[in-house]
């Protein structure tokens, strides 16, 4: 059952250097209890296309030129702001990218956990309180009642992002979009904020976006995924289909680019090249097949001959999938 479904979304940028068409025609579901991964690398659109959908883009130079976003028989994208103030941190949270920066130093821990349960539920400081406690032990923060006074510099990069994840629940969404929670933490942190997230998910029924860059990172907690380079959708479907019968050269390139996918004694695979340049008309697929090719992609290539000789011009469509 979809939750979220947005179609054909379009989220461009009026600089004066030209428009930069930042998302460009997406379309994707979120379905309650599942995990959606969004992959790409920077400047593909993931952030924007999330924050686009939550009125977070600046107006301007940023407009959503078209599409749709129903939320319970309502667009998300046609939303005053009130309606939309109603649904952030509500009905839908965002775990920002870095947990570093989105908490604010001058007020402590514990007002920060209740402000949104004081603004979205009806319910007086004391009980607020309480629910901030538990949540705090439910992300694993020890001595919960003490922390709660204290500020963010006396938490470490990984606690702070437990907070910003018992924030993003505490009022008990129906979807919560996590953008790159772990991108600042180190593997073993990174380990256990992926575990804390799935098992939260699965205890809360809550539907996720986990938006990251790495296809590894989500390999065990995704049950979908979505393949975005220069603002479009490269390749989507189910984790099984896309990790081990992808059909776009630039989700094998990615496959490649992870550390353990690598033989041994051989130098780490890297895309080659820069991303498209967005402002500027691109004819057919945004990826030119033939940088990504390697020896074994071409192996893989040539399973599929259709696949090959289309990809292998360079200003065509890309197959249909």
């Amino acid at each position: 059952m979809a939750l979220l479904c947005v179609k054909d979304l379009r989220t461009y940028f009026h600089t004066r250097d030209g428009i930069v068409k930042a998302v460009n025609g997406i379309s994707f579901e979120a379905e309650k209890s599942k995990v959606l991964g969004i992959v790409g690398e920077s400047g593909s659109g993931k952030s924007v296309s999330c924050y686009s959908l939550l009125g977070l883009i600046p107006i301007p130079p940023g407009k959503i030129e078209s599409g749709t976003a129903f939320w319970g028989g309502k667009d998300l994208l046609k939303c005053s702001r009130k309606e939309l103030q109603k649904i952030r941190g509500n009905k839908i949270s965002l775990i920002f990218q870095d947990p570093m920066t989105c908490l604010n130093p001058y007020l402590t821990i514990g007002f920060q956990l209740i402000e949104p349960l004081l603004i979205h539920k009806n319910i007086d400081k004391q009980e607020a309180y309480k629910k901030a406690i538990n949540s705090l032990k439910e992300v694993g923060i020890q001595d919960a009642e003490n922390r709660l006074g204290q500020y963010p510099h006396e938490f470490s990069g990984g606690m702070r992002q437990r907070v910003m994840i018992a924030m993003a629940l505490i009022t008990e969404p129906e979807l919560l979009i996590a953008d790159e929670p772990t991108t600042a933490l180190d593997v073993t942190i990174q380990a256990q904020i992926l575990d804390l997230i799935k098992k939260l998910q699965n205890e809360h029924n809550t539907a996720v976006m986990f938006i990251t860059h790495d296809l590894g990172v989500i390999a065990g907690i995704a049950d979908s995924i979505m393949v975005l380079y220069g603002g479009s959708i490269m390749e989507s479907g189910d984790t099984a289909s896309v990790y081990y019968n992808p059909q776009h050269p630039y989700t094998r390139a990615l496959l490649d680019s992870i550390p353990s996918s690598h033989i041994p004694g051989e130098g780490l695979y890297t895309i080659p090249g820069q991303p498209p340049d967005v402002s500027k008309p691109i004819p057919g697929c945004p990826v030119n097949p033939p940088m990504f090719l390697n020896r074994f992609q071409a192996v893989l290539l040539l399973q599929d001959v259709n696949i090959l000789l289309i990809n292998a011009l360079p200003n065509q469509s890309c197959p249909k999938r």
